[in-house]
């Protein structure tokens, strides 16, 4: 059985990091005022908070590429890389549609190929035609993926499309679960990640997010069959992140979940009790990176599960 977890991760250091209007109406995460309030020291604060949270990494004994944000083309959202490509153990790099046109610049054939020299790369899925058909995925952001037991989570949401979920099945032989999620203020959920973290044998979910009540109960039943403890969270710790969590393993072996200082802070001494009996619990001051970006820890970390040469 594929290891759920990696110790291998891959993240990209940005340069012209910044709040991103192309993507803001699909993502309620997204803090426009905080946007106009930190401009001027968006690229500065969030490459600080970027640089400690790899340097935590590395010292906890997790292998982490870097690879630099070119300047040209701008990708205001390069820093969460886990949306335009996924690595998998039978060597498959899987490339998605995404919903932001300047978004599908982040898809970097340079660093594939520079991976490739040291792992080993089987084939490349390419599903980015869907996005001349205005449909999307947007990797494992999209999709939370149990890669144990090859099944895939799905938010339907405008970035995440059932015909392509359909053809993700289809090439990779993941099955797929699909649900629909909204927030408190009802916004449909722009990325399953922010509501559901699968780790290898526990997940952390915001339940009350899934709008119809047999969607809600079959999700449930669907982690419960892959032999998951359940960890519920609710809208308000979704809100703030603890649903962006991941779990990565060191390269002894311990386990550590990835979360930011604001998911953290969210939960309850139950939940974190919980949690670490499972693994290490790191976070990172990552507010910067939340506020402009609408993303958190999980989304600027792609797992690479390709098997070395």
């Amino acid at each position: 059985m594929q290891s759920q977890s990696t110790s291998r991760i891959l993240m990209i250091r940005p340069v012209r990091f910044g709040f991103n209007t192309e993507t803001a109406e699909s993502n309620a995460f997204q803090d426009i005022d905080m946007a106009a309030q930190t401009r001027d020291v968006a690229q500065e604060d969030a490459r600080r908070e970027f640089d400690e949270m790899t340097r935590q990494l590395q010292a906890a004994g997790v292998e982490v590429m870097v690879y630099d944000d070119t300047a040209d083309p701008h990708t205001p959202d390069s820093i969460f890389p886990n949306n335009w490509v996924s690595f998998h153990a039978s060597g498959t790099v899987v490339l998605y549609p995404m919903q932001a046109e300047n978004r599908r610049l982040e898809r970097r054939q340079d660093i594939i190929d520079d991976l490739a020299q040291r792992f080993h790369v089987s084939r490349i899925v390419d599903l980015t035609h869907f996005e001349q058909e205005g449909k999307f995925l947007e990797g494992t952001g999209s999709m939370v993926l149990d890669r144990m037991h090859r099944v895939a989570f799905a938010c339907l949401s405008p970035r995440t499309h059932p015909d392509v979920l359909a053809e993700f099945s289809h090439r990779t032989g993941y099955r797929t679960v699909a649900f629909r999620a909204a927030d408190a203020s009802g916004k449909a959920i722009y990325h399953t990640n922010v509501l559901m973290c699968i780790a290898d044998t526990f997940a952390v979910v915001c339940l009350s997010a899934i709008t119809d009540p047999d969607e809600r109960i079959m999700v449930r039943h669907e982690l419960e069959k892959l032999n998951k403890r359940v960890i519920d969270i609710s809208l308000e710790q979704m809100a703030s992140f603890a649903g962006n969590m991941l779990m990565v393993m060191t390269q002894k072996g311990q386990k550590l979940l990835i979360m930011s200082d604001r998911a953290y802070a969210s939960l309850t001494p139950k939940q974190i009790d919980l949690m670490d009996d499972y693994a290490t619990l790191l976070h990172f001051d990552l507010s910067m990176i939340e506020g402009n970006g609408g993303g958190s820890a999980r989304c600027m970390m792609a797992e690479v599960h390709l098997p070395l040469k």
